[in-house]
């Protein structure tokens, strides 16, 4: 019976893996029953490693190339084992096959805003995505810290956590960079070195290798970009609060005038109130046009001064809404109101 169970026993001559399709970091061989024969041949391909695991401990790595497996080329196997024999019969041992190539196109991104702080703005909130590239280096670092005694890990069980250690440093990485969010989009390159210079030592305590990480884009959420918007605004005029109030009613009067045009009915106060200009727009109004008529005075003499004295900022405002209406049926064109909107506009400055 004994002599039955040996000649029925398998032995394994060749010991190799083909990978087959995308996706697969780390393949035990199938070991079952059989057993590795003494001089076995053991292939390596380019963009692969094999490791041999006996009784739980790590013995041998193997880089690519084409192995027979006898005491020289196992010592360490052979130390473990201690067997006497010297490799005269068959041995068992699990043995595992990485790939080592790049694996690329792996997608990150941040599905909620990440909060960073700016020079500029204080705190924001950015969302950013992309993709890296990564390639197992430490095949023996890899399955004690990852993949284990599997019979397959693939990248997509991988992703989340590397997903998650990109996002938990973009924060480092903006801070590190010291780029403004304003300049961020026109320095991602810059950026993307930062945070793959980040991400480089956490990569490596799995065994990884980070080969390259893009930054495709890096954007505010909708309501932080309006504010962004309106900072630019005011950044083209200055810091003075004044002119800041005059472009917005340089803005809003276009907008003002279109909306009476269309039958809106709200009046242009209500109008007004929907475009952000709101009280402040009858406020400067009033107020600028009030300085520009003290000038006139000033410059004219008494007599000219005290033409204008009946004239009040509501007059100002039923002139603007009675031209958005005329232009609106026709009676003035685009030019003509262009005209009469850069005459009071000039008052306001």
């Amino acid at each position: 019976m004994a002599l039955m169970d040996f000649i029925k026993k398998q032995f394994i001559d060749i010991i190799q893996w083909t990978e087959e399709g995308d996706g697969t970091l780390a393949w035990r061989f199938p070991m079952a029953d059989m057993e590795i024969q003494n001089g076995a041949t053991l292939v390596v391909r380019e963009s692969q490693m094999a490791m041999f695991v006996n009784e739980g401990q790590v013995a041998d790595v193997f880089g690519p190339g084409t192995y027979k497996l006898t005491t020289q080329t196992l010592p360490v196997l052979t130390y473990l084992k201690n067997w006497d024999k010297l490799f005269e019969s068959p041995f068992k041992s699990d043995v595992y096959f990485f790939s080592t190539r790049q694996q690329l196109d792996q997608k990150w991104g941040t599905p909620q805003p990440v909060t960073v702080r700016d020079p500029d703005f204080g705190a924001v909130r950015l969302r950013a995505f992309g993709n890296y590239a990564y390639r197992i280096a430490d095949p023996k670092r890899f399955h004690t810290e990852v993949s284990g005694t599997r019979e397959r890990y693939t990248t997509a069980e991988l992703d989340g956590q590397l997903r998650g250690l990109v996002l938990q440093h973009i924060a480092n990485a903006v801070a590190g960079s010291g780029i403004p969010f304003l300049d961020l989009a026109a320095n991602q390159v810059l950026f993307a070195q930062t945070l793959a210079k980040e991400l480089a030592t956490p990569f490596e305590t799995l065994g990884l290798k980070l080969e390259a990480l893009t930054v495709q884009s890096i954007s505010l959420p909708e309501e932080l970009q309006k504010i962004l918007d309106q900072k630019i605004g005011m950044g083209m005029v200055g810091n003075d609060m004044g002119k800041f109030m005059q472009y917005q009613t340089a803005q809003a009067i276009p907008k003002l005038a279109e909306g009476v045009g269309s039958g809106g009915g709200s009046g242009i106060a209500g109008d007004a109130m929907g475009l952000g200009a709101g009280v402040a727009l009858g406020q400067v109004l009033a107020q600028n046009l009030a300085a520009g008529l003290q000038g006139a005075q000033a410059s004219q003499g008494p007599a000219a001064a005290a033409a204008p004295a009946g004239v009040k900022p509501e007059e100002v405002m039923a002139t603007l809404e009675k031209l958005g209406e005329l232009k609106a049926k026709g009676i003035l064109t685009d030019e003509e109101f262009s005209a009469k909107k850069a005459e009071l506009l000039k008052k306001l400055v």
